[in-house]
């Protein structure tokens, strides 16, 4: 909750300016025990819900060059320096892996008199499922013996916020599962105005509470349950946005102007008014509302990403609203009367739509303005595709849109309902940043956490961070396919190492549940798949047998070798490769059907499934001109049960894999569905769908750049690069993917039956340009081909 003004002279940056990077922290704070104290407000529940504030005055003669801190808090936290908001956080994590943020506060300094000043927050209960958390707690260390002035302890103010209530929600409140916490009420008559600058006076708060010191991941005898370790990614990006229009209005008219311009409106005494407002798109912000006066008058924000008809369910087109009614969670502020005051919840929310219902009591309110602040990870998109097609510019559009919403401080699987960073979800929205942007951040960072979510018996969880064991047991086998990804995309082999134990773990925890042939046998936990099936569970056998799972391993299994050959240990990779070769024989003597030239989901071969037959061409069980015939076969095939929005990207997959690539472009109708259904980002599933963002569905935004200009790793890290397009129906193709080492970009014109090209490699990288079977050398720099 932020309720003054000030913030809105920092809300356009994208990172603080006094953010500072890993290489300016003391070292000895990464081993040893910090001087710098938790801190709390005396007599505070450390595991209830509540709201705090800490402040601390100190002077200095001059405005030094540098003044690094350290800062974190639990569960989350605000950090202001002389009333500008500077840095929040901490980056989510585990209590084994607490991130604290490190950040230069010389910009924010003056000569003299100087205060920081921290909003912490404890949801206790209602806490995302996502937010982990040992007690309610501030932290903030000095980076050297000058900084240390401002090291938490006794010394700091302190003050509980009465203002804050929770408002909780169920998955009823938003008709499906939801897990991304509270919403907000805040009281204004109690609330500290003006509590984070200056010139405020702090005289009847409390010297705050101190706790255990502050301790490193790597101290010995660590103090308490956090367990610190620095920031990985760059802080999030803010940026003002405007709501477009008013779609309904009852007991007020808002000017025409409003929302996309500020402009004030008055709401009568003794009045009850609602406006529906349209971002026209959705969008993951903060949204800011100033009111002035209307003692005792309240404000209700909902927000939703559509609209829902009669049954509570049905979303119908995404930009119709008649007959329909918003379902979603809400934020409520209870005006004091005072000029300008703004209202910021705690936490971001998701929505296309607002609703802005206003009670008055005996007093008049103004409207002075309602806004948002878009908030998301700092992804540029440096990719580009000009094919002469709005279709698919449009489908990059709601791609990236997609992506970028539901990526954070981890990625998420959507923002609206769970905010979790699933692992098969994260696989996709992985490799659509590299191809995108070109960053590689978020995934390391995701690949890291969900390692460290690793149990005893060698799984991962489904999803990391997260309060809740879910296990999902195919979701440890695409994280071996997400080391695969980084170590051929990204150039950091270091770290692909450090993953070896973690990928040998999963394997031998799937090694316990095999049978003599190397099939899986019955798997604990959750086995999803697919939603094409009940609760995404592929058809099995009673013992556990299932193509779809034993195809995953057999990838797993491949993606393992490679690493260990390249990184790891020779006699690993060859027991991998081994046990592979044995499961590829058992997964084609126990699933192929002979009469239908299928792959079957069970050894009964009574059903049959794109999934499973999407894997055996990406597992390699067929080859040539046979996984070209399957491609074909289960295309056309009606009867199959067909992929939904996440496993059509393995189908895709399959379809260039077996050099079919050029029927890509017309498997792409499900997303010119979405589009016609008014979306303005791709949904979890088809009709009727729980979230209307989901970014595993984002995946053309890697399929377009892959198959139809062709660009792909040839070697680790990037190093080799092969062209390999397929334009489909269309005439030309042009664009460019970020790489390590620079930018590819590809040039394509059809001639007739031929094709002319020219491709742009960065300096020292080398590769070869596939058509119809034709391979040509590429050199680094421009290449230009002809193929008569």
């Amino acid at each position: 909750m932020r309720i003054v003004a000030v913030v809105l002279a920092v809300v356009a940056l994208s990172m603080p300016a006094g953010t500072a990077s890993r290489d300016d922290i003391n070292p000895d704070l990464l081993t040893k025990a910090w001087s710098a104290r938790w801190i709390t407000v005396p007599n505070a529940p450390p595991f209830a819900y509540g709201v705090y504030h800490f402040r601390k005055a100190f002077d200095v003669t001059a405005v030094p060059s540098t003044f690094v801190i350290h800062v974190t808090g639990d569960n989350r936290y605000q950090l202001f320096v002389n009333g500008t908001r500077v840095v929040w956080g901490p980056a989510r994590g585990d209590l084994n892996h607490w991130r604290f943020e490190t950040v230069d506060l010389a910009p924010y300094l003056k000569p003299g008199r100087n205060v920081l000043a921290a909003v912490v927050w404890n949801f206790a209960q209602y806490a995302p499922e996502a937010q982990l958390t040992n007690q309610t707690g501030f932290l903030l260390q000095g980076d050297g013996d000058a900084e240390r002035v401002v090291d938490t302890n006794a010394s700091w103010k302190a003050l509980r916020d009465e203002a804050y209530a929770p408002l909780p929600v169920t998955s009823a409140t938003v008709g499906g599962y939801y897990a991304a916490g509270p919403g907000d009420q805040v009281d204004a008559s109690r609330y500290p105005w003006n509590w984070e600058r200056a010139d405020f006076d702090d005289g009847a708060w409390s010297a705050a509470q101190a706790l255990g010191p502050g301790a490193p991941r790597d101290a010995r005898d660590g103090p308490n349950r956090w367990m610190l370790v620095p920031r990985t990614i760059p802080l999030m990006e803010e940026k003002a946005e405007r709501l477009a229009t008013v779609r309904l209005a009852n007991g007020v008219a808002a000017p025409a102007s409003f929302p996309a311009q500020p402009a004030a409106f008055a709401v009568s005494a003794h009045t009850t008014a609602r406006l529906l407002l349209d971002q026209s798109h959705l969008t993951t912000a903060y949204p800011e509302l100033i009111v002035s006066g209307g003692k005792g008058a309240k404000v209700r924000l909902a927000y939703a990403e559509a609209l829902v008809g009669a049954d509570g369910r049905t979303k119908g087109n995404r930009n119709e609203i008649e007959g329909k009614t918003l379902r979603g969670y809400a934020d409520v502020f209870i005006a004091d009367g005072g000029p300008r005051r703004l209202f910021r919840p705690l936490w971001w929310r998701t929505y296309r739509y607002v609703e802005m219902t206003i009670e008055t009591d005996a007093d008049p309110i103004t409207i002075e303005d309602f806004r948002g602040v878009y908030t998301g990870y700092p992804f540029q998109m440096k990719a580009r595709l000009d094919a002469g097609s709005a279709r698919l510019d449009r489908i990059l559009e709601v791609g990236w849109r997609t992506a970028r919403l539901s990526a954070h401080e981890t990625y998420m699987d959507c923002p609206y309902y769970e905010q979790l960073q699933y692992v098969g979800d994260t696989r996709i929205q992985a490799l659509v940043s590299l191809y995108d942007a070109g960053d590689a951040r978020l995934m390391k960072n995701a690949i890291a956490q969900i390692d460290d979510s690793r149990t005893a018996e060698g799984a991962t969880m489904s999803r990391a961070p997260t309060r809740q064991q879910q296990y999902i047991p195919p979701f440890s086998l695409w994280w071996i396919g997400m080391v695969h990804d980084y170590w051929w995309y990204v150039d950091d082999p270091e770290f692909v190492r450090q993953m070896l134990p973690g990928v040998r773990a999963v394997l031998a925890f799937f090694e316990r549940h095999r049978r003599l042939d190397g099939t899986l046998g019955a798997l604990p936990w959750w086995n999803f798949v697919d939603w094409s099936w009940r609760n995404g569970v592929p058809p099995m056998d009673p013992d556990g047998g299932s193509a779809a799972l034993d195809l995953q391993r057999l990838l797993a299994l491949d993606w393992a070798a490679d690493l260990e050959d390249a990184l790891g240990s020779p006699a690993q990779a060859s027991e991998f490769r081994g046990s592979a070769a044995s499961l590829r024989r058992a997964i084609r003597e126990r699933y192929w059907d002979a009469t239908r030239q299928l792959f079957a989901d069970t050894p009964r071969k009574d059903t049959f499934s794109q999934q499973a037959n999407a894997l055996a061409v990406l597992a390699h069980l067929v080859d040539g001109e046979e996984a070209r015939a399957l491609v074909i076969r289960v295309l056309g095939d009606s009867s199959l049960t067909p992929c939904t929005y996440y496993f059509r990207h393995y189908l895709h997959s399959a379809v260039n894999e077996a050099g079919e690539g050029d029927r890509y472009l017309d498997l792409l109708g499900e997303w010119d569905a979405m589009l016609a259904r008014g979306l303005t980002t791709w949904a979890e599933k088809p009709e009727p769908t729980r979230s209307d963002s989901h970014a595993w569905s984002a995946s053309p935004n890697y399929e377009l750049f892959r198959t139809v200009l062709g660009i792909d790793s040839a070697a680790p890290g990037f190093a080799h690069v092969v062209i390999r397009p397929y334009l489909g129906a269309l005439t030309r193709a042009s664009g460019s993917i970020p790489h390590p080492k620079g930018e590819i970009a590809v040039k394509l014109e059809r001639k007739g039956t031929g094709l002319d090209a020219e491709v742009t490699l960065p300096p020292g990288i080398t590769g070869r340009f596939v058509w119809h079977g034709a391979e040509k050398t590429l050199a680094a720099g421009r290449t230009t081909l002809r193929y008569p």
